[in-house]
């Protein structure tokens, strides 16, 4: 069960970083977020699920935030992903800061992709 629950959250985990780059890629691009039900609805289904498995995840494995280093640098770095994608979506800055916070948010989203593969805070060293 533990593998199961695993496997789903990592598939929502890349389909939800894919998903941001394709949706921001268009945001910086275009000035305008899709308004398609595929990029207005999916991905917060995808997102939801990837946070129940992630909570599911935690109390099946007792490796909780604030006690487990690695398991703390994701949860920090995700409310770093989120505040930035929502400022990448938001935003009304000019095309260079679009590009900016989009390129921070996807460098956000790899790195929690690497400490989850690595479960090293500092996956690079």
């Amino acid at each position: 069960m533990y593998l199961t629950i695993k496997i789903i959250h990592a598939s929502c985990a890349i389909l939800s970083v894919l998903g941001f780059a394709i949706r921001g890629f268009l945001k910086v691009k275009r000035n305008q977020a899709p308004g398609s039900f595929v990029f207005r609805v999916l991905p917060h289904i995808i997102d939801t699920i990837l946070l129940l498995s992630a909570i599911v995840l935690v109390v099946m494995s007792g490796q909780y935030p604030f006690v487990v280093s690695w398991v703390t640098a994701k949860v920090i770095a995700l409310i770093v992903y989120i505040g930035l994608g929502i400022v990448t979506m938001r935003s009304q800055a000019t095309q260079g800061k679009r590009v900016l916070y989009y390129s921070l948010t996807l460098l956000t989203g790899l790195y929690i992709l690497l400490v989850a593969a690595s479960k090293n805070p500092i996956p690079f060293g």
